[in-house]
């Protein structure tokens, strides 16, 4: 493509500024994204990852230049022959004609347009290739599932690895074709080979062929597309009631795909042959045809046969593919007979109150510490300084002390960075000394200090264990610091030269110099001047503290550090900390999953684990629709040095193996696994969450009615919410409870949840799954007999607030300045009924320093209601007298021996307040009797002296000194 003699060019001054330009403007829109790739580099470097980011680079890079390829040689090509078969003479319309104008423009700069165009296209489309690198790489790795689809005999790798990269292949194709038929249309008219004046235009020969040649390869294309579209339809949701091929996509849909296709081969080869033939009749009624076929053959027909021949026989029709379908969601969500039993179970029980002393294996586990509501507590009591804190929702983990296993709520106390004030925000304090957390806290969770009225109101309280840089608790911990958490989200600057002073806060006496693996060189001049960049401070750059044994601590969260190393992995929301061989480790669950498997169910993933508590969670699974979930990894991330350790879980994953293949040496074998891990190991929320919502449809097994829907289930919404009625109602959370099951004697950690009828509220079935290393996985289903009227959580929770007793102790309780908060309510299967336990918290209302405390317990069996600030009373209310013998007391340490409550000053040190507490229960008492006798004067009367002792017992705290900071190892 040589411009003509004599047309001007430009001058090497010109071409100087020009190139300067571009190169001003490459680095300006390119700087960053340097500086961001140098700073990863480094970071996946320090984790031992690096071969990750390598990886998914040089995938993306062979995909930029393939995708830049195609479509911008496609350009050119497409420009080349316009320009090259043009017209040698090309009327021009008259003295103004525009495209004259244009054509000796572009003829002049032939180079600038037959180059700078292609690349210009070529850049943007590498820039939309890189994107698609997983399933690149699921395709170059792909793992066979040694199962096959019930249509076609395919193994189930076709459709997760392989129809995948097909499908994104043809897309470009068409893209590459589309683009390619627009620009030849452009090019053709600019140079010539398209004129449009006269009635009839004109089209050269040469023009001809390449448009028609296009059109060919499209049409054909879409004949590659018709016969992949017959795969796709196994995983069709043209049914509202399940997913998969349906009657009328087997027997009109499927056929219509290939009379499509022939037709479309047809109508290809009708464009190619215009390429020899001036007449454009025969692609014009190939055209005709094809869009003829579409209609009738591709939509009419299927939709005649699904309105008279399917819809009145649709439970018949559907049998074969619902049952397909069952089969498929079950296998692709892990919910198989050998990983899911139910069970019959009556749920009524008249149980003495002798059984219930006998269930060792629950009642003395009752846990009473709900860790979405005491993170106030835990952070009035143990947050030790302003900047220390711990997450919205704590949570719930098992130990073995002096030999006795129990759960315990736990947290790690971290730096939290918003927390921060005055002076301590300044640079220096914010990034080089306040740097890290100190300390796991836990508290038995079946157990509080005192009952509320028993010690001047300073009972209700966890019985805390500490383990920090100064004392070591029942728990004890090798490595307190924590310089990696959820709470922490800033930068942190660590390490001094050898035999300089320490300069991190570790407490008030002490100061601390890490020497952890963790962190990012600064020892060199380049690093800092990236990192001062990249984080817009010249402090970094400037600062005399920062030396050759300086590290930059930075992507601290836990959950975070789990995605970036294995971005092919979905994190669990709820990374949870464990002391593991004597280190707190944030252990993290990663799922993997597919879009599409064949007759699986497709679940929103972020819909489906939405509950009562997201909020407290932080951020939610993005919303993306699955087929196919697996807890195929669990991750461990070291809370002082950062080690992410990936560990397969489940290693006969295809996906799984299928990762391992695309990164060798990043996912270690189970068998690495220490037993201590291991121990930590817990069933995941997210995950369960997606199983009992498929498990509400798919525990039924027979086509019929499963279509009739009469035996579904429903997940219950959280009835300790206020207001969460009407369609929007958030689901009920489920619970990790150490309890047992029916026909077994020892308790097991399980997570936990109830499940009711279809738009009904009464119980329909008990779903737990096993996180005990023997039987973990173990899915096991209560399932209640179909005409019994079991209360289920939302009924209970009327009956508790329908209760005389119940309700005109807690508005007695509502006014006198406190407010009330319910805790999770916990269905636990006993004596072959269900008992419900629900906490009840006070708070102190209007202070920023009041913290939940226990103030009753709320125990329902078998419609009976019992209300005591003690569980074993409730129990004995509702089953008889010694029926909580086994039941955890305020003054019992339950497994193990918890260390003495610590925080709050004792009894004896405020005698005021503990006068005005026996006031207040004396008072109560006559509250009671009165209303009991319908005795309106003495009711009165006892109001009077109510409210008079709790105003002495205000006075009484508010004039005591401050509580003492906890001892050590004592919480």
């Amino acid at each position: 493509m040589r411009p003509p003699a004599g047309a001007p060019s430009l001058s090497r001054r010109t071409r100087i500024l020009l190139i300067a330009a571009a190169v001003l403007v490459v680095v300006l829109l390119g700087g960053s994204r340097l500086v961001d790739f140098y700073v990863d580099w480094l970071w996946f470097g320090e984790t031992g990852f690096r071969s990750v980011f390598g990886t998914v680079l040089v995938t993306r890079i062979i995909q930029f230049v393939v995708g830049g390829l195609l479509l911008g040689g496609t350009v050119w090509l497409v420009m080349w022959l316009a320009y090259r078969f043009r017209p040698v003479f090309v009327p021009v319309n008259g003295p103004e004609d525009p495209i004259a104008r244009y054509r000796t423009v572009v003829i002049s700069r032939l180079k600038v347009f037959g180059i700078g165009i292609p690349v210009l296209v070529g850049i943007v489309a590498g820039l939309a290739a890189q994107g698609d690198w997983q399933t690149v790489q699921m395709f170059l790795n792909g793992t066979p599932f040694n199962q096959v689809d019930p249509e076609f005999g395919n193994d189930i790798s076709f459709y997760a690895f392989t129809l995948p990269f097909l499908r994104l292949l043809l897309d470009w194709l068409f893209v590459a074709v589309a683009v390619g038929f627009v620009v030849s249309l452009v090019a053709n008219y600019v140079f010539g080979g398209i004129r449009l004046a006269g009635r009839s235009g004109q089209v050269s020969a040469a023009a001809r062929a390449q448009l028609a040649i296009l059109a060919g390869l499209f049409v054909l294309l879409k004949a590659v597309a018709y016969y992949l579209d017959r795969y796709e339809l196994l995983y069709s949701d043209r049914n509202q009631n399940f997913y998969g091929a349906t009657y009328t996509d087997l027997n009109a849909v499927m056929p219509a795909k290939l009379i499509l296709l022939v037709i479309s081969v047809i109508c290809a080869g009708a464009f190619f042959a215009a390429v020899f033939r001036r007449n454009l009749q025969l692609p014009g009624i190939a055209v005709v045809l094809l869009v003829l076929s579409s209609v009738l053959v591709g939509a009419a027909w299927p939709a005649v046969l699904q309105q008279f021949v399917v819809a009145p026989n649709a439970n018949e029709r559907e049998a074969p593919s619902i049952e397909r379908n069952i089969a498929a969601t079950r296998a692709a969500f892990g919910l198989t007979e050998d990983k899911v039993t139910i069970e019959p179970y009556s749920g009524t029980s008249s149980a003495s109150p002798s059984e219930i002393r006998n269930d060792t294996a629950t009642i003395p586990n009752i846990r009473l510490l709900d860790p979405g509501k005491l993170t106030k507590t835990f952070t009035q009591l143990q947050q030790r300084r302003n900047f220390y804190g711990f997450p919205d929702k704590l949570d719930i983990d098992r130990y073995t002390v002096n030999g006795q296993t129990q759960d315990y709520v736990v947290a790690a106390r971290e730096l939290d960075s918003t927390a921060l004030v005055g002076n301590q925000q300044d640079w220096i304090n914010r990034h080089l000394v306040y740097t890290h957390g100190n300390g796991f806290v836990a508290a038995p969770a079946n157990q509080v200090n005192a009952a509320l009225e028993d010690t001047g109101g300073q009972g209700g309280l966890p019985n805390f264990t500490v383990s920090d840089t100064s004392v070591q608790g029942a728990i004890p911990v090798q490595q307190p610091r924590i310089y990696y958490g959820e709470l922490i989200s800033d930068y942190s600057i660590v390490g001094a030269e050898e035999g300089a002073a320490p300069r991190e806060y570790d407490s008030d006496s002490q100061q601390w110099t890490y020497d952890g693996a963790g962190g990012v060189s600064l020892g060199n001049l380049f690093n800092r001047a990236v990192f001062s960049l990249y984080y817009g401070e010249r402090n970094i750059l400037f600062n005399s503290s920062i030396n050759d044994n300086s590290k930059i601590i930075y992507n601290r969260d836990p959950r975070d550090r789990v995605e970036k190393v294995a971005p092919w992995l979905t994190p669990d929301n709820d990374p949870y900390p464990a002391v593991v061989d004597g280190r707190i480790q944030w252990i993290v669950d990663g799922y993997t999953t597919l879009q599409h498997y064949p007759y699986a169910e497709q679940v929103p993933l972020g819909d489906t684990t939405q509950d009562s508590q997201i909020g407290l969670q932080g951020q939610r699974l993005p919303n993306e629709n699955i087929s196919y979930l697996r807890n195929s990894v669990k991750a461990t991330v070291d809370a002082y040095d950062g080690t992410v350790t990936l560990y397969a879980f489940d290693e006969n994953d295809p996906v799984l193996q299928t990762w391992m293949k695309t990164f060798p040496g990043t996912v270690k074998p189970a068998s690495d696994i220490s037993p201590d891990l291991r121990a930590h190991f817990r069933y995941p929320e997210d995950q369960f969450k997606v199983q009992r919502e498929l498990l509400t449809r798919y525990h039924v097994d027979n086509p019929g009615e499963f279509f009739s829907t009469v035996s579904f289930w429903d997940v219950p919404s959280d009835p300790t919410v206020q207001g969460n009625t009407g369609a929007s109602q958030d689901a009920q959370p489920p619970y990790y409870l150490l309890t047992g099951l029916p026909n077994q004697e020892e308790a097991s950690f399980q997570l936990t949840s109830a499940l009711v009828s279809l738009r009904r509220q009464f119980m329909a079935s008990y779903m737990t799954a096993s996180s005990d290393p023997d039987t973990y996985g173990k899915i096991t289903v209560l399932q209640l007999p179909a005409d019994t009227q079991t209360l289920g959580p939302q009924q209970v929770q009327a009956q508790f607030l329908g209760s005389p007793e119940v309700s005109s102790e807690l508005n007695l309780l509502r006014q006198n300045q406190t407010t009330i908060d319910y805790g999770n309510l916990l269905t636990l299967p006993v004596a072959g009924g269900l008992l419900y336990v629900e906490p009840v918290y006070i708070e102190r209302a209007g202070q920023d320093s009041s913290y939940p405390q226990l103030a009753r317990v709320l125990v329902s069996f078998g419609g009976r209601v019992g209300y005591d600030p003690q569980l074993s009373a409730a129990l004995d209310q509702v089953f008889g007298a010694g029926a909580g013998t086994t039941a955890t007391t305020p003054t019992q340490t339950g497994g193990g021996t918890p260390p003495p409550a610590a925080g709050n000053p004792s009894a004896a040190a405020n005698p005021a307040a503990v006068q005005a507490a026996n006031d207040i229960n004396q008072a109560f008492a006559q509250l009671k009797a009165a209303q009991q006798s319908g005795d309106f004067a003495a009711q009165g009367t006892a109001l009077a002296a109510l409210d008079q002792a709790v105003q002495r017992f205000q006075q009484a705290q508010s004039a005591a000194p401050a509580a003492p900071a906890a001892p050590a190892g004592g919480g």
